[in-house]
């Protein structure tokens, strides 16, 4: 594929004077021309000044910007962990629960530091985080109490997700993390968010309960290689704009949650079902 000037600046969403200046001052044009002389972008020219645009956006001045997105990509190996074997998983569950039980926050928060730490945040989400908050979910639905389990439960597991770097590194976000509107649940999406950062990816998230408005003007925005959007019943998942979104920017759309299951979705949304193939949907359309 190639692209006209127009083309390109109307995907980066940048003026055509600006991609004309670019190409004056610092070289950041197109690498083919036509039979007639005129310009034509390649992908890769393409992605470069999506760099470019993300540089600036941050500050950075454009003579920086253009010699930062020219740079080879130097990322941060990912911290080697150890497995979590299936005796560990169970053995952590079982002392994860008790604490929850006795509402030992110091106990949670020591027991799911240690996992994300020493197993990785995929092993900890997939065998022990998940299936305690869903065997407390099931608590409170037998019982009718527990709430407060659930609460504080979450909350530990959230202090430890948020234990893992953020990557420092400038380029492309590499994801938009949102739930749908009023949607509240968005622990999953900081099991992602964690994930993507222990790969030393660029992450954003918008939090709970993101108006399809905002949720619009952050895409156009932040103009992220993929955009996320989590919803745990099919009413919430209902009110996310798709086809918007997929007008106005050019991200990658991807869904997640249970609310998704069985609803009809465009051809151009992506519905990853685990968090292992959210992150390979991520790490396939960024510049890691």
């Amino acid at each position: 594929m190639t692209y006209t000037p127009r083309a390109v600046a109307a995907m980066l969403g940048i003026a055509p004077t600006t991609l004309r200046t670019w190409d004056q001052r610092y070289g950041l044009g197109p690498s083919l021309r036509s039979e007639g002389g005129h310009r034509r972008y390649e992908d890769s020219d393409v992605e470069l000044l999506r760099r470019m645009v993300a540089l600036t956006a941050q500050g950075v001045a454009p003579a920086a910007a253009a010699e930062l997105a020219r740079r080879p990509r130097a990322h941060r190996l990912p911290r080697p962990v150890s497995p979590l074997t299936d005796d560990m998983a169970r053995d952590a569950r079982r002392g994860f629960l008790a604490s929850a039980k006795r509402l030992d926050e110091p106990m949670m928060l020591d027991l799911a530091g240690k996992l994300v730490t020493e197993h990785g945040v995929v092993a900890a989400w997939n065998s022990v985080f998940l299936p305690c908050l869903g065997d407390i979910g099931e608590m409170i639905a037998r019982i009718g109490s527990g709430v407060e389990v659930e609460h504080v439960a979450s909350a530990a597991v959230l202090q430890a997700l948020r234990t893992v770097p953020r990557s420092s590194r400038m380029g492309v976000l590499a994801a938009l993390l949102s739930t749908a509107p009023e949607e509240q649940h968005v622990l999953p999406l900081e099991a992602l968010g964690a994930s993507l950062s222990e790969q030393d990816c660029l992450w954003r998230s918008l939090g709970a309960r993101v108006p399809s408005r905002a949720l619009c003007d952050a895409v156009v925005l932040l103009r992220p290689a993929v955009t996320l959007v989590w919803a745990h019943r099919a009413d919430l998942a209902a009110g996310v704009p798709l086809e918007e979104l997929n007008a106005r920017s050019d991200t990658l759309l991807a869904v997640a949650g249970p609310g998704w299951a069985g609803l009809s979705l465009p051809d151009f949304v992506r519905r990853p079902a685990t968090l292992t193939a959210a992150i390979e949907l991520v790490l396939a359309h960024s510049d890691v």
